[in-house]
């Protein structure tokens, strides 16, 4: 699918983000470290992070995903794009994937914990608004 960028300009910043169901349908979130100087510090949150100069958002989240947590997806599928208006202003694709291990047998590299929550469970989460935002776009387009 060709996207035209000529509206972008080169210095917008990129990221992606993987929403990772189990096939209880539960959400594999991510609870960040609680430092200064990172966005969103102590929140829930999906895995990926930032582009690399010239990287496509595609690479990022598969190379993210290895790098945080030792995951690798076979269904990773394009959703949308979201910019992360009150934290690091990038420009976030979102990705959804199926994963069905233990997710605490996971080899974290980054963050807190990773755990998978009943979407019921997400409302009491203190998790970015982007974030949410895409989470929610996510369970709207979910077939029952």
């Amino acid at each position: 699918m060709h996207q035209d960028t000529t509206a972008d300009s080169p210095a917008t910043a990129r990221g992606a983000v993987a929403i990772i169901a189990n096939r209880r349908g539960e959400l594999l979130l991510h609870l960040r470290d609680d430092l200064p100087g990172i966005a969103w510090p102590d929140h829930w949150s999906v895995l990926g992070g930032g582009c690399d100069p010239e990287e496509e958002p595609r690479d990022a989240i598969v190379r993210e995903l290895g790098e945080e947590a030792g995951l690798v997806v076979a269904d990773l599928t394009e959703l949308f794009e979201i910019r992360d208006e009150h934290g690091s202003g990038q420009l976030i694709t979102f990705f959804a994937a199926s994963w069905d291990g233990d997710e605490t047998q996971l080899p974290l590299a980054e963050g807190v914990k990773l755990q998978f929550f009943a979407p019921e469970h997400l409302g009491i989460l203190t998790i970015p608004p982007f974030i949410r935002d895409g989470i929610n776009r996510y369970l709207a387009a979910r077939p029952a």
